[in-house]
């Protein structure tokens, strides 16, 4: 395929993909606004510093690249740090981690004129994309103006890599106009090379999830939601916390705790759906399961018939996942590809994890085999799996530990990473 025929098809496409944003701003609103930024069209916000862009698509990548972006501010005071995403949920993730620290924009879609515009307007003096973005549209636009394009963080799983196959000489065109790519592991490495990456631009970096600075605040705050909980069920909790999950994993999940709630009467359920529209959906599943369920955007004082807890508020996992004691990550008992199972191990909690991995092969089997990973495959293995934890608190702080200390000795590829950043830019100068 060749790119006019790639661009047409794109122009063909955005009406749908409106449409498609006006479906979903019923359940949520804010995909009904700033439509304009998406075609590279903006009313405020104009840049009096040089810009370095970031781009991260939604809420995963902004939080994985919350270390780097943080330590680019640091690094270049003399620079503006724009963050693009392409989701409402990214956009207040962005907002909740940063504030004012970084500018904000939608990034505009993959279409010469819209990224004519917004090149224009912010001039970026790089841009840096987290982890798998590649948009040839994009990446074509800045070759042509000059702008060095970063691939951070970067991964390509073996499903990514056959689709970018499918368009040929696009892709490895493409390929060639990256300034550098900062890949996860070898294997991502490899792919990426496959399809036409120039291999004196590919390094194997490690990923900056493993850079993780566990927050004495967020502990602390994390410490007095877990007593309040105790307080409230006028008892000693275990909670069970089920983070990140998708459509088709909430019944398995409410399932496996019924059936664990007839053995452990001490167990709390707090699940915490990964889009916010599925929010008020999920609360009902679990009453129609006849559990009695509290929102903890309504900080709910707890009674000792509270079963499950619905985390339906964003940026607050990590502080959910503090108040803890055992984790399972979503994602991964559908084929989402599952998430981010460093989060909850470097805090020391045993991780529990779906079959479907893809997204983060390389850091899954790694935490698997050091020992602080736990695969399992439905109902049935996610209750055994939970039940052993409960019944063995030894083995559940075992499991922990094991998980805290493999995230530990993995750290350094946050820097790594700002070396080739700035290799990639050699302009861009502390100020």
């Amino acid at each position: 395929m060749n790119r006019y025929l790639y661009s047409l098809i794109l122009y063909l496409l955005v009406p749908c993909v409106f449409l498609k944003h006006l479906w979903r701003s019923r359940q949520a609103p804010a995909y009904r606004k700033r439509w304009g930024e998406r075609l590279g069209f903006y009313r405020t916000l104009s840049f009096h510093q040089p810009v370095i862009w970031v781009h991260a698509v939604s809420v995963g990548e902004t939080i994985a690249s919350a270390p780097l972006v943080k330590k680019l501010i640091d690094s270049y005071p003399g620079y503006r740090v724009l963050v693009t995403t392409m989701t409402p949920t990214g956009s207040e993730q962005v907002k909740k981690i940063h504030g004012d620290t970084v500018s904000h924009l939608y990034a505009p879609y993959d279409l010469p004129c819209a990224q004519s515009r917004f090149l224009t307007h912010v001039n970026p003096a790089i841009a840096i994309v987290i982890e798998t973005e590649l948009w040839p549209n994009t990446i074509n636009a800045c070759y042509q103006r000059n702008i060095p394009v970063v691939i951070a963080n970067a991964r390509l799983s073996a499903r990514s890599a056959k689709g970018y196959r499918k368009l040929g000489s696009l892709t490895r065109k493409m390929m060639s106009k990256i300034a550098m790519v900062a890949c996860q592991n070898a294997d991502d490495g490899e792919r990426f090379l496959q399809l036409g990456l120039p291999r004196e631009r590919m390094r194997v970096t490690g990923s900056i999830k493993f850079d993780l600075a566990v927050d004495a605040h967020l502990q602390e705050k994390s410490k007095q939601l877990k007593t309040s909980w105790q307080m409230g069920l006028g008892r000693p909790v275990t909670v069970l916390i089920a983070a990140s999950t998708h459509d088709g994993e909430d019944q398995p999940i409410i399932d496996a705790f019924i059936a664990l709630k007839k053995t452990h009467k001490d167990l709390l359920l707090v699940i915490v759906p990964r889009h916010p529209e599925r929010f008020n959906s999920v609360y009902e599943q679990v009453l129609r399961n006849q559990l009695t369920c509290l929102r903890h955007s309504q900080h709910p004082v707890l009674t000792s018939s509270t079963d499950v807890i619905l985390g339906d508020t964003m940026g607050e996992l990590m502080m959910l996942y503090g108040a803890s004691d055992i984790a399972f990550v979503g994602g991964s008992l559908v084929e989402r590809g599952g998430h981010n199972m460093l989060e909850p191990a470097s805090l020391g909690l045993p991780v529990i994890s779906g079959p479907h991995t893809f997204n983060f092969l390389d850091i899954s089997q790694s935490l698997a085999k050091a020992g602080g990973l736990l695969m399992v495959h439905n109902v049935d293995t996610l209750i055994k799996t939970v039940s052993t934890l409960l019944d063995n608190t030894d083995y559940r702080r075992m499991i922990g530990k094991k998980g805290e200390q493999f995230v530990k000795a993995n750290g350094g590829a946050l820097e790594y990473q700002i070396q080739l950043i700035s290799s990639a830019l050699p302009v861009l100068i502390n100020e």
